[in-house]
Parts: C-alpha cells; sequence; structure tokens
C-alpha cells in the first residue's frame, strides 16, 4: 500500500511530493455519497475511505490535512490488524512530513520491529538527519540570541561607564 521509493527519487522528494486535491475529493464524495443515499455505506467504501482517504491526507499540502490523516491511522492501526504495518508506516511518513520527528522515529523503530524494510530504514535514517538538523538550527538561533543579549548588554555597561565619566567634576 505505500509508496515505493524509486532509485531516483531520494527520501526528501518522497516526503515533499503532493496528492493531487482531486483524489482527496474523490474519496470524500464517494463515502458522502453513498451514506446520504442509502443512509449507510458499502463495506468496500468503509474500508476503502479511511485506508485511502488517510493515505491521501498524509500525503496533502496542508498541515491540517496531514494531522486529520495522522488521526486516522492511529484509529485503523488499533481497529485493522491486518493493514497495521502500512498504517505503522503511513504514521511515521505524516509525522516526519509535520515535523514531529520523535514520534516518526518511534513508528519506524516499531516497524522495524515487526520486520526489516529499506524504504522504513531509509525513512528512519532521513529523519535522524533532519532532526540533528533542526537541534542544530536550534543551537544557531540560541547561540545568535545569547550574542546579541551580550552585546546589548556590553554596550548598555559601556554606556553606563561613559555616562559615570561624564559625569564625574
Amino acid at each position: 500500500m505505500y509508496v515505493h521509493l524509486e532509485k531516483e527519487k531520494t527520501m526528501d522528494e518522497l516526503l515533499n511530493e503532493v496528492v493531487p486535491q482531486e483524489d482527496l475529493e474523490r474519496f470524500e464524495r464517494k463515502y458522502h455519497h453513498e451514506l446520504e443515499l442509502d443512509g449507510e455505506v458499502t463495506t468496500e467504501t468503509k474500508f476503502e475511505y479511511p485506508n485511502k482517504y488517510a493515505f491521501c491526507l498524509v500525503r496533502s499540502r496542508y498541515t491540517n490535512d496531514i494531522r486529520k490523516g495522522i488521526m486516522f491511522l492511529e484509529e485503523l492501526a488499533r481497529t485493522h490488524t491486518e493493514g497495521r504495518r502500512d498504517y505503522i508506516y503511513y504514521l511515521a511518513f505524516g509525522n516526519a512530513r509535520i515535523k514531529n520527528y520523535d514520534l516518526s522515529l518511534n513508528y519506524c523503530r516499531a516497524f522495524l520491529e515487526i520486520e526489516s524494510n529499506e524504504q522504513v530504514r531509509l525513512l528512519e535514517e532521513y529523519i535522524k538527519k533532519q532532526s540533528d538538523k533542526e537541534i542544530a538550527k536550534g543551537m544557531a538561533v540560541a547561540g545568535g540570541a545569547a550574542l546579541v543579549l551580550g552585546g546589548i548588554l556590553g554596550l548598555g555597561f559601556a554606556m553606563a561607564r561613559n555616562k559615570q565619566k561624564r559625569d564625574k567634576p
């Protein structure tokens, strides 16, 4: 069920690829059409809608859609044991897309405990690199803020000393 990593596609490209909005709308329309028409949804649609819709949602360009897809996948992972490996993969994938790297790594590790899988291993490596970049970026920002604060304090002390020298008779 999950997207196979093509040789020429990097994990970065795969994670940045978005599903066409029409696909999202098609699954949603079918589900709601059956619900309105018959008052209930066919077994096929009950299975297809959350699976394919969740799959599309985690590949959406919109963060809210990705979060909604993650919620669907969490429910599916709890209730549909036969598809759990795919749900866990897409939970890792979706969380990586919204930069929730800790949770994404947990899902990768859970998947790899079930079975060895090259694509999941590559996703895990990618997440670790991205997480390290985010940490480094945060440290750089904190370091820059400390330098600015230090400069402001130094300037304040210099101005205070200069004022004291001018005020002395």
